[in-house]
């Protein structure tokens, strides 16, 4: 059965689990180096590039899910969900938007 969960029901839960300082840190770290991987992966034509950018995005990530703040990843129950509250919270952290 698929979720009426929308985005915005969604993401003030998305921040709450995502509270703490390091596992904000680790999220960026792994999104940025996704997005220098994907980029990569097109200028050079290495579609693997692509592969170790999702395996670093996720690796850095879960790491501050259980590490730090003790916490199951959204991605299990919400996963498109997820991966666009990742994408929200990585640019609001740049534009200051969201505090590290």
């Amino acid at each position: 059965m698929a979720s009426s969960l929308t985005f915005a029901e969604f993401y003030p839960r998305y921040l709450r689990e995502h509270s703490r300082r390091g596992t904000r840190i680790l999220h960026f770290v792994g999104t940025t180096l996704f997005l220098a991987l994907l980029l990569a992966a097109l200028l050079l034509a290495r579609p693997w590039l692509l592969l170790a950018g999702v395996v670093a995005a996720y690796g850095f990530a879960w790491v501050g899910h259980f590490f730090v703040e003790r916490n199951r990843p959204a991605t299990f129950q919400h996963p498109l969900l997820s991966l666009l509250g990742d994408f929200r919270l990585y640019f609001d952290l740049l534009r200051g938007r969201e505090k590290f």
